[in-house]
């Protein structure tokens, strides 16, 4: 088998690191950068994080903070808009998974045809073009988007959360830097924290694993598996954080280069017909989606078992895999995760949309990567088992 590795060009990696981003442009000759971030970057401060070292260094960023929760084409057109009404040569994601994947998506928008939608660009097309360099900066320590070449976008005609993937979406640069994570609140940080879990597990059981994904899944497992409670019940516990903002970015680089599957392929519909936050619907269904797919990769979900920490090397695969499903039952009970009957998204709701959430799921591509492969009966029997 022939695996396809990308990873951005240059990683810059540590606390503090984010006063370097004037260095980090300059190394590849930009100067002229649109940051791209969220109302609550801009109100509360925290993107001066990024502006003040820019300016210091004598450049002049302009910001583009229009960015919304799972990010829609009418946001990403938007920012084409913005983008195209300056003289810019870079942009620069800085937030959580939506400012980030929403930076990519306007670079893809931004170098098509006229008249071209986002939705055009959608799996199975490849978006291997962008208009100009993207750099990713992320402030929390789940999604992975600043090092993959992924973005997930929301057809606001369809209600259908659209997966791109292609070149395009593959940052230049990414600066991870855990210090931007001490104020992230404690559902966030259980949610992208879960779904950095879920990034590196679907990696290492997807169909399209590959010895490089797999060593990276593998250490984003033992971080995360070791750190999550720490940095959730110790929100300033530094080593704690440094860890999972690393294993963040290394299940990022796994999934990039292997694939999510089931999870993910379930888990785009919730956030596009319920607003579930994306890592929130991940969690919601990692224990139901693990069991249902156990047997048929067990010895790879036993050797996730013994990185998370749960499982010994004496364990019988068997043993470790039920291991697996008992921890991230507890780990959703302690973390607080809720289902989503207990979301408030009514019953009626629900049962009249899952056979649409189904199709849905099964079109992104992603459940044909999972270890067994559902039928749409199979993924509706799923939204039921786990839904209250």
């Amino acid at each position: 088998m022939t695996a396809t590795i990308v990873s951005p060009r240059l990683m810059r990696i540590g606390g503090g690191s984010v006063g370097q981003i004037a260095e980090v442009l300059g190394l590849f000759g930009l100067s002229r950068p649109l940051v791209v971030t969220d109302p609550w970057m801009l109100s509360s401060g925290t993107v001066n994080r990024c502006l003040d070292p820019l300016r210091a260094a004598g450049l002049s960023p302009e910001v583009f903070a229009e960015t919304v929760p799972d990010p829609t084409d009418t946001v990403i057109e938007a920012g084409v808009a913005a983008f195209r009404a300056g003289d810019y040569d870079c942009l620069i994601g800085f937030g959580g998974g939506s400012p980030m994947d929403t930076a990519k998506a306007i670079t893809i928008l931004a170098a098509a045809a006229p008249g071209q939608k986002m939705r055009e660009f959608k799996v199975p097309a490849s978006a291997d073009r962008g208009a100009v360099p993207v750099i990713c900066i992320p402030t929390t320590a789940g999604t992975g988007s600043e090092a993959t070449r992924f973005t997930v976008i929301t057809d606001t005609e369809t209600d259908e959360k659209m997966l791109i993937a292609g070149l395009g979406a593959l940052p230049l640069a990414a600066i991870v830097d855990y210090e931007l994570t001490y104020s992230v609140p404690a559902r966030t940080t259980a949610d992208t924290g879960i779904d950095s879990l879920t990034h590196a597990l679907e990696a290492y059981v997807s169909k399209r694993a590959n010895p490089h994904a797999d060593s990276l899944a593998l250490s984003a497992m033992r971080l995360i598996g070791r750190h999550l409670r720490i940095a959730y019940h110790q929100p300033k516990n530094a080593a704690a954080r440094e860890a999972m903002m690393l294993g963040a970015m290394q299940a990022g680089l796994a999934f990039s280069n292997s694939s999510v599957a089931l999870v993910h392929g379930m888990s785009r519909p919730l956030g596009a017909h319920f607003h579930v936050p994306h890592g929130l619907s991940n969690a919601m269904l990692l224990p139901a989606v693990t069991e249902f797919g156990l047997n048929d990769a067990l010895p790879r979900y036993a050797e996730a078992a013994r990185a998370i920490g749960v499982a010994t090397p004496e364990d019988a695969d068997q043993v470790a895999g039920s291991k697996l499903l008992e921890e991230l039952r507890a780990l959703n009970q302690e973390l607080g995760v809720p289902t989503p009957k207990g979301h408030g998204i009514p019953a009626a709701k629900w049962e009249g949309l899952l056979p649409l959430m189904a199709k849905q799921a099964l079109a992104s591509g992603s459940p044909g990567n999972n270890p067994r492969v559902p039928t749409e009966a199979e993924i509706i029997a799923l939204y039921r088992k786990m839904y209250g």
